[in-house]
């Protein structure tokens, strides 16, 4: 159930998980409701199915930007 707050005046979402550049997570600051963005960069409901691909790509962008460091600084 919403709080009486996001009812009157709508939700405050800030982000609460940076997964990618472009895809991220968030959180309403009065009623904890949850979005992500998806594909389309449409926000969507927060569901255990997006919960589990979005923890895939911020493990893949992870592992893609520590291959790019890796490559531009070899020495360290």
């Amino acid at each position: 159930m919403k709080s009486i707050h996001c009812s009157l005046f709508g939700h405050d979402y800030q982000v609460s998980k940076n997964v990618t550049y472009h895809v991220k997570e968030y959180r309403c600051k009065h009623c904890k409701s949850e979005l992500t963005t998806d594909g389309n960069g449409k926000a969507i409901p927060l569901t255990p199915k997006y919960k589990e691909i979005n923890s895939v790509l911020n493990r893949i962008h992870k592992k893609r930007l520590e291959r790019g460091r890796r490559i531009l600084m070899p020495n360290l």
